[in-house]
């Protein structure tokens, strides 16, 4: 049975770029800044960080809430993890389009498609892909959808995956499934809307050759209240992931995305003016696989 959590956050990657990219999106889409968090010396043979750098921005844009991590060039976002932006104006998608792809690469141009007059697929400058499509936004919900591309040896998993999460999820549905009907791609998603914790999302299987696939770049934090919830989503993720990519309470589910299990209440931990408390955290959960909710107290509280 599915436990309860709070909002999602969609953690991405960055090096040593979080703020620019947080004030970045909330110039274009609106939105606020949360907490900043910085590093302390505790994890510097991991994480390669100067002590007092900034380490992780919180902020929120279209009712998303999102976290830029500053940790080093070691993974970055790609189109396997995308968001897709519902504009209900031309001159909406346009105007996104002209900021988001400066110094970015353009995956499919701006242009008239069969399932919207107005679209277009794009990197940006800090690697986040973008999905810009005129459309009405009733039809969906909410104004910036994350979306799911299964390619290369996961082309094909978008079915299963969908079902695994949305049983997984407490208010979780799946809203429609579209697939190819004949040829060599028959039976995989064309594309499917489902919801998950009450938040849309969006899932394709894509043919063809990519360069990319799912990675650290792009995680899914779950947000926890309590050590049996903890408990309960890491072995349900976890079951037939990568083990060796389980750390500090990340792991990678069997189709390869990334998801971070953590206490709601570790952001207030690591927010705490009193260094030396922020320390013994760091040092805690470093060490940790799945996290220990009473040991990262203990530690906390100096015990």
């Amino acid at each position: 049975m599915a436990s309860n959590i709070q909002p999602f956050t969609y953690c991405i990657w960055q090096d040593r770029q979080g703020s620019a990219m947080a004030d970045l999106y909330i110039s274009l889409f609106g939105g606020k800044k949360g907490a900043t968090t910085y590093y302390t010396k505790a994890g510097i043979e991991e994480h390669g960080q100067a002590e007092g750098s900034e380490m992780a921005v919180s902020f929120e844009i279209g009712g998303l809430q999102l976290m830029a991590l500053s940790a080093g060039p070691m993974f970055r976002p790609n189109p396997s993890i995308s968001f897709s932006v519902i504009c209900e104006t031309e001159a909406e998608v346009d105007r996104l389009w002209t900021e988001l792809v400066k110094d970015g690469k353009v995956m499919m141009p701006l242009d008239k498609y069969d399932w919207s007059a107005r679209y277009g697929f794009l990197e940006d400058r800090f690697g986040v892909s973008w999905q810009l499509m005129l459309g009405k936004l009733s039809d969906v919900g909410q104004p910036i959808t994350p979306t799911f591309l299964f390619v290369k040896d996961r082309f094909g998993q978008a079915e299963a995956a969908v079902r695994q999460y949305t049983d997984l999820f407490p208010q979780s549905t799946i809203v429609g499934m579209l697939k190819h009907q004949e040829g060599p791609y028959k039976d995989t998603v064309l594309h499917t809307q489902f919801k998950l914790n009450n938040q849309v999302f969006m899932a394709m299987d894509g043919p063809g050759e990519h360069q990319f696939g799912f990675t650290e770049g792009f995680s899914i934090m779950v947000n926890c209240p309590d050590q049996e919830t903890i408990d309960y989503y890491w072995e349900k993720l976890g079951a037939g992931g990568d083990p060796n990519a389980q750390v500090c309470g990340w792991l990678k589910d069997r189709f390869g995305v990334s998801w971070q299990i953590v206490p709601t209440e570790l952001e207030q931990m690591m927010l705490d003016p009193d260094k030396s408390k922020v320390e013994r955290v760091t040092n805690a959960f470093m060490s940790m696989k799945k996290l220990d909710l009473a040991a990262i107290r203990k530690a906390y509280a100096g015990q």
